[in-house]
């Protein structure tokens, strides 16, 4: 998979809001090359909840483990849950692994947000496209899930 098929695959779901930050906007230069995909149906950049995926392109300072900055990598990262993360790993999110965290081609934890019951793939590949998918279909439905609970405790 490249980084356009998973735009276009995330897009294909309503009330996504993707952002991708670039050289002179707004967003921090870090940010500047990678994609962020939030559940927004009103397409305005919500301001109090996270991202339910990205696709990060290079290595962030506290974030160095996957190697981005080899060549042609990046690695999409999936808030797929506690269900979703035990299935894929074996284990609980909390529970500590030893990981390589620079394999392409594998769900993996994700190397910063594991406990949170992230899942990371870099550079997906024939093994992880359709997983890949799955993952990222149960990442917006959990978005979807606490943005509709949120707004109607707002109305409730």
């Amino acid at each position: 998979m490249t980084i356009d098929e998973i735009i276009d695959f995330v897009a294909t779901l309503d009330g996504v809001l993707t952002l991708s930050p670039t050289a002179g906007d707004q967003w921090p230069e870090i940010s500047w090359g990678d994609t962020f995909f939030y559940y927004s149906p009103d397409g305005a950049i919500p301001t109090n909840t996270q991202p339910f995926a990205t696709i990060v392109t290079k290595d962030y300072p506290d974030d160095q483990s996957s190697l981005l900055n080899r060549p042609n990598t990046f690695r999409v990262n999936i808030a797929a849950g506690k269900d979703a993360f035990t299935h894929w790993t074996g284990h609980t999110p909390r529970a500590a692994t030893e990981v390589d965290y620079s394999a392409t081609d594998t769900v993996i934890p994700h190397p910063t947000y594991a406990a949170a019951g992230w899942l990371a793939v870099v550079n997906p590949g024939p093994s992880t496209d359709e997983p890949t998918r799955e993952l990222l279909q149960t990442a917006y439905h959990r978005a979807r899930s606490r943005y509709e609970r949120r707004v109607g405790s707002d109305t409730a």
